[in-house]
């Protein structure tokens, strides 16, 4: 590793051994760490285009979309609508025939008929609108995401080892299982797996953030991304992808509106319109006959036209949401984006919304990931500030968040600074995991004077017994409590003259964050089950999940034990979300129904599952869960409006229509409608209009509220059933007053 990746590496913990060997010296802060090649303000803007609903840049082209998706072809995939197309072109030809027939015209005129026409047109063009504008946000999303792709040339290498020939290859010549060579300054030119070396590498074009990452062979970390760029070193990287597979080719084609396919609701939803659409055909097609007879029957008033039943037939189906479906679900893939969380199917982002189990991981989620010192835990006789001396000397050279936080504590107690630890003859000894142990030697190196350790409490207990001496019982209770407790306890030793002894615990304290209890709280609310992962011991475990308010915990986890878990809950019948990272997570993963990958996770991880978090940060699952639920509210609040609004249509056309055959129906005309003319009009009209009005509903989705499936329903049949049934008939008044004021009636 070179000098630059070393000083990237251990630029904390330095600062943090300067403040304790030279701070009182300085009487001031310690310097800061290097500063990396790339500084916070130069990072590029993030990947998704967060533009506003009615931004010149979205409209413009969506109003051209809205003409060009009136191709027949286009418009046979929503049923709904498709109904609503062949009637303007039906009223459209009629109103054209009217001009050699005017009796085609009827009672209403051929004026009456160009307006229902042009009306019906605008129907369809403003469902056009409302899909081509979420297509449009979600097409710039893309956009900017392929504008991070470019062509670049990789070092091939001839043997999968550094220091083999390489030669100059296009990155689109590379293909799956091919090694190259990235070094400083250079791209990665497609996914990949570090198999070789460490380096510093920058992926603010992918996630936005600026500070860099260390990627390195072997672990969790391994894994790099196409664009990315590496600062410091080398990597040998072995190609994951071929060509157009990578992770940013499937990113742009995942927010493709064009890619999206209907989920299963979304099916289920258009099924049941189309067969409510067919039910509603039918009676308008059996009203013309029952007029001709009626007409016979009484001998007077006029026979119902086809522009009037046609107006019928479209008011009464459920237009509202067949128009604003499609927008729903690109909406709903395009606010995952914009919480930069690509999904891979519209089903997952569906599953998220009825999801019943959340398994989460504690570290980094619950808690706040790096264990702190909280306090010095001194044996029976030794006082705490000679247990805080011990456990810094021990940790100078500790560059874990552990070690540091320990060093800082026990300056901040007992202000343990400067150390001449030159003329002590210090010796490091770095933690491994065969020992679980680290410290210090003092002395010569083949045979020190004193031996300070700290480590876990099984190792450091087979440390002193190997030196003769026995664990104190007290010391023992203390740890055990320590865990009890949801702490991690761990154990100093000093071993001098060849005597040991132990000298007390220090406790390291995982902190849950700060509303997460609350959080929880809601969801439980919302009869999702919450279940912790965790890697600690079943006491730790037990501890933390009480304080975080969690339902269930997994502790020492398995990737055997996850994957059973998940299956368990699934043959109950529920819908499981997770989330992971490591290749250990992966079969897990790929068996939880929505499963929420960390881009900076290992690529089996990102392969498993149906979700990629670009930030990697764990928390996001709550805020998918959100947002998939979000996407469910929206759909069903504006079918529970679209299909109230059938009523008020029908207060207003039904009496219109008959009212020359039986007088006895104005009792119906509750708006107090103008005229059989100004009435279907006003209908009509409204029935485009609303369209409009609700298309930012639509593509911000309904305010999402953490409440139960019962209150949930209860709220959107008074808001959006009776706001469904009320507005309609403020609107069509409206209309209809307009309309006779301008003279149009």
């Amino acid at each position: 590793m070179s000098n630059q990746l070393k000083t990237l590496h251990t630029s904390a913990a330095a600062t943090v051994r300067a403040e304790v060997l030279g701070g009182a010296r300085s009487g001031g802060p310690s310097a800061p760490g290097p500063q990396g090649p790339q500084g916070p303000n130069d990072a590029p803007p993030r990947t998704n285009a967060r533009t506003g609903l009615w931004d010149p840049a979205l409209v413009k082209p969506a109003i051209g979309q809205s003409f060009a998706k009136l191709a027949p072809a286009v418009q046979l995939r929503n049923p709904v609508m498709f109904v609503v197309y062949a009637g303007s072109i039906l009223t459209t030809g009629l109103w054209l025939a009217s001009f050699a027939q005017p009796e085609l015209a009827g009672a209403e005129g051929p004026g009456f008929m160009l307006a229902i026409a042009l009306w019906l047109w605008f129907t369809v063009l403003f469902a056009n609108f409302a899909e081509a504008l979420a297509e449009g946000r979600s097409k710039a999303q893309a956009a900017s995401l392929r504008g991070l792709k470019a062509k670049t040339w990789a070092k091939k290498l001839e043997q999968p080892r550094h220091g083999s020939s390489w030669h100059p290859v296009n990155s689109d010549e590379l293909r799956k299982g091919h090694v190259v060579l990235v070094e400083a300054g250079d791209l990665v030119p497609l996914d990949g797996e570090v198999i070789e070396g460490v380096a510093s590498v920058d992926e603010s074009a992918i996630t936005g953030e600026s500070a860099p990452v260390i990627r390195e062979s072997g672990g969790d970390f391994s894994a790099v991304t196409g664009g990315t760029r590496v600062l410091s070193d080398w990597v040998v990287v072995r190609i994951a992808v071929n060509p157009g597979e990578a992770f940013l080719d499937r990113m742009i084609a995942m927010v493709e509106s064009a890619k999206r396919q209907k989920t299963p609701n979304e099916i289920a939803l258009t099924i049941l319109l189309v067969a409510l659409t067919l039910v509603f055909l039918v009676v308008t097609v059996t009203l013309l006959p029952y007029s001709l007879f009626s007409v016979e029957a009484a001998g007077a008033g006029t026979v119902v036209s086809i522009t009037a039943l046609v107006s019928l037939l479209v008011c009464l189906i459920p237009t509202t949401i067949g128009g604003l479906l499609s927008a729903i679900g690109v909406a709903g893939m395009s606010r995952l984006m914009q919480a930069n969380v690509i999904a891979t199917s519209g089903r997952a982002v569906e599953a998220a919304g009825d999801v019943d189990v959340l398994m989460l991981d504690k570290t980094g989620t619950i808690t706040l990931g790096n264990r702190q010192a909280s306090a010095f835990l001194p044996a029976p006789t030794l006082q705490e500030q000679a247990l805080a001396d011990a456990a810094q000397l021990a940790s100078l050279a500790d560059e874990t968040p552990e070690g540091r936080s320990i060093v800082v504590l026990a300056k901040q107690r007992f202000n343990l600074r400067e150390r001449d630890l030159a003329s002590l003859q210090a010796h490091f000894v770095p933690f491994t995991a065969q020992t679980r142990m680290s410290g210090v030697d003092f002395g010569d190196v083949a045979a020190p004077r004193r031996q300070l350790r700290k480590g876990a409490v099984d190792a450091i207990r087979r440390f002193v017994e190997s030196h003769g001496a026995q664990m104190p019982a007290q010391v023992t209770a203390v740890a055990e409590e320590v865990a009890r407790r949801g702490s991690t306890p761990l154990v100093v030793a000093d071993l001098l003259d060849g005597q040991a002894r132990v000298l007390g615990v220090v406790e390291l304290k995982d902190i849950v964050k700060g509303g997460i209890k609350e959080r929880f709280a809601q969801l439980r609310k919302m009869g999702i089950r919450t279940v912790m992962i965790t890697g600690d011991n079943r006491l730790t475990a037990a501890a933390i999940a009480a304080e975080a308010g969690v339902d269930d915990f997994l502790a020492e986890a398995t990737p055997e034990a996850k994957l059973k878990l998940i299956r368990d809950y699934q043959a109950e019948g529920r819908l499981v979300a997770m989330t992971g990272d490591g290749t250990n997570d992966a079969p897990a993963l790929a068996q939880a129904d929505v499963a929420v990958a960390m881009a900076s996770g290992t690529q089996a991880a990102k392969e498993a599952g149906n979700m990629v978090d670009l930030d990697s940060n764990p928390t996001k699952l709550l805020e998918i869960v959100e947002t998939g639920k979000q996407l469910l509210m929206t759909r069903g609040s504006l079918t529970t409006f679209s299909i109230a609004n059938d009523v008020a249509k029908y207060f207003a056309i039904i009496p219109a229509m008959f009212l020359g055959v039986y007088p006895q129906l104005a009792a119906l005309n509750v708006m107090g409608l103008h005229s059989p003319a100004s009435a279907i009009l006003s209908a009509v009209i409204f029935n485009a209009l609303i369209i409009v009005a609700l298309i930012p509903l639509a593509l911000k989705g309904v305010a999402y509220r953490p409440i139960g499936a019962a209150a949930l329903l209860r709220r959107n049949l008074w808001i959006y059933g009776l706001g469904g049934l009320i507005v309609p008939f403020i609107g069509i008044k409206a209309i209809d007053l307009l309309l006779v004021a301008l003279h149009l009636v």
